[in-house]
């Protein structure tokens, strides 16, 4: 899909810029319930969540990599719950104070902060923590660490931190990542032939993260292109994300498609 420009009026330039000019449309990803994908990478951390078991101090954590579910996670909590989702690159001491009210209560019995250990506002956090545990409030957080290993300042802040229940999301096995892979391409519309979905699995980074990536990638470059996604073209679009892809290219006469 390309967008016409009206400052060029000579045909050959217009021509040119035909195949270039990529309309940005933003990408909205799913986080339905029935599109989470059950797995033992995530085994542990769905049995806190959907489990009989109490967390301690009605407060628990999500830790993993990037692109591993966690926000997928979160999110399915959070409507289960009826649950308040906060950001926490966000998070302020007046937004908390604001949240609790006067009366010192917060509207919801459940909280969600999703990037928890990117709050810059250390004080904000303790707050939250604190005034949940006090009145009862569920309080599920997801990082990219462990709570014991945020870098915060204030004492108070870190011993509650090191006191919150923390459950590893690891990284998804080989079947994992190829449903994640079809997943991503189908949620993008983007049409690839089985063999180049072969000949991706086996050369991108065994990563979540390396996935979404590539299809962000390989979406924008069929766009631009204006053709469909072969290997040629993946090739050109993810030359420093494939593995072994120069010495494969002599060795193997995979299919074009």
């Amino acid at each position: 899909m390309v967008e016409r420009t009206k400052l060029k009026t000579d045909e050959n330039a217009l021509g040119g810029a035909i195949g270039q000019l990529v309309l940005p449309f933003a990408h909205t990803p799913r986080f339905a319930a029935d599109d989470f994908v059950f797995s033992a990478s995530n085994a542990a951390a769905r049995s806190w969540l959907l489990g009989p078991t109490p967390w301690p101090d009605r407060r628990l954590a999500l830790w993993g990599a990037a692109g591993t579910g966690k926000t997928h996670m979160l999110e399915i909590w959070a409507q289960m719950h009826d649950a308040l989702l906060l950001q926490g690159p966000s998070l302020s001491h007046g937004h908390v104070a604001a949240l609790f009210g006067a009366g010192g209560h917060a509207p919801v019995m459940a909280i969600v902060l999703d990037g928890a250990d990117c709050c810059t506002d250390e004080r904000a956090l303790l707050h939250l923590l604190n005034t949940a545990r006090e009145h009862g409030i569920a309080l599920l957080m997801g990082g990219r660490e462990p709570p014991a290993r945020w870098p915060v300042v204030l004492p108070d802040l870190a011993s509650r931190l090191r006191a919150t229940m923390a459950v590893a999301i690891r990284q998804p096995g080989d079947g994992l990542l190829r449903v994640l892979l079809l997943r991503l391409l189908a949620e993008r519309q983007i049409v690839v032939s089985q063999p180049v979905v072969e000949w991706l699995l086996r050369r991108l980074p065994r990563t979540a993260l390396a996935m979404q990536e590539a299809v962000r990638r390989l979406d924008h470059a069929a766009l631009a292109d204006g053709g469909r996604v072969t290997r040629a073209l993946a090739t050109r679009a993810l030359a420093d994300m494939l593995v072994g892809t120069m010495m494969a290219e002599g060795k193997e006469s995979e299919p074009e498609a």
